[in-house]
């Protein structure tokens, strides 16, 4: 029941009977844990994961590798890659799978180089790598400009006898793409040895929208368009790059073929944990007990920032 909820995107009620099997003394087994881990990595709650690190750490769990890689992953995503990095450490007998979850760990807070220093340390202590390993090594370069770290890595992954996938070949466009690099990139996925698929053209048309380049962006959507017509995303960032040219035209054309297909684009919210219980917010919310304070704050805040010099930069995603 509890990894059923995990699955289905219930976190907060796979952690509430969690807590309800504890009560009535039911042991848990390692699937029920790992399950329970990744639920607090779904709610982001680090004061959750510090809960489920004690309980581990007290219980039969204390040395099970795949716990405690779940763990490692849980940390990262809620925004502690010390916390990680200290789970990792104490794993006696760390296998691939505990040092490709430090590494991916590493890549989502934009630590490239601690994740390439992990992938040596890794190969001296007779490792090998995976396919996994290669997404978070990509995904750390990505993240942190490593351009040519990261093209060197992604050829050298045939040395270790892997066959790069589609997620390899989208980190590298990324890779490539963030840095201004887009027609590299272009040439990348042009002579990609596989057919690219939703990943590649995506991270293709994310370079073009942060760069400005509306005909290659404009190539990129109507690839997507083929392959997953009925994404909202992808008319979103083909409108925000029309929209960071100021093609207004363009905007509103890109908003009429969502409305044709009968598609709407899902508010975004932001959370924050305070006193340990989980605090979500909408652009505009008013829903909010406290919201005239929050409101108030945020004036506060741009006043201060506007008297400092700072010029506030339009959200573009609210075009739509």
């Amino acid at each position: 029941m509890i990894s059923g909820y995990v699955k289905n995107g219930y976190a907060e009620e796979a952690i509430e009977l969690f807590r309800l099997m504890k009560s009535k003394n039911t042991r848990p087994d390692s699937i029920t844990v790992t399950s329970s881990i990744a639920a607090c990595a779904q709610i982001g709650s680090l004061e959750l994961a510090r809960w489920m690190d004690e309980y581990i750490s007290m219980s039969e769990f204390r040395n099970d590798v795949i716990v405690n890689t779940s763990l490692i992953d849980t940390y990262a995503k809620c925004g502690s890659v010390d916390m990680a990095r200290f789970v990792f450490d104490r794993i006696p007998d760390k296998d691939v799978v505990v040092w490709s979850a430090m590494m991916v760990g590493y890549g989502l807070h934009g630590q490239g180089r601690e994740s390439i220093i992990l992938f040596h340390a890794m190969r001296q202590a007779g490792v090998s790598p995976n396919d996994v390993t290669f997404v978070g090594l990509l995904t750390a370069c990505k993240n942190s400009g490593l351009v040519e770290e990261g093209w060197d890595l992604f050829h050298r992954m045939r040395d270790y006898g892997i066959e790069p996938r589609h997620q390899h070949y989208a980190c590298v466009v990324d890779l490539l793409g963030r840095a201004g690099h887009l027609d590299r990139a272009y040439n990348f996925v042009m002579n990609m040895p596989i057919e690219p698929g939703v990943s590649v053209w995506g991270a293709l048309l994310s370079a073009c929208k942060i760069h400005r380049h509306v005909t290659l962006g404009e190539y990129a959507a109507e690839r997507l368009f083929l392959l997953d017509p009925y994404n909202t995303g992808h008319y979103v960032q083909l409108s925000n790059l029309y929209a960071s040219s100021r093609l207004w035209d363009c905007v509103a054309k890109v908003r009429v073929l969502m409305r044709e297909k009968g598609l709407t684009k899902h508010l975004g919210y932001s959370v924050i944990e305070i006193n340990g219980k989980l605090q979500a917010f909408q652009a505009g919310d008013k829903t909010h007990p406290r919201s005239k304070e929050i409101f108030e704050e945020v004036e506060d805040l741009e006043r201060r920032l506007k008297e400092a010099g700072f010029v506030p930069i339009q959200n573009l995603s609210c075009m739509i």
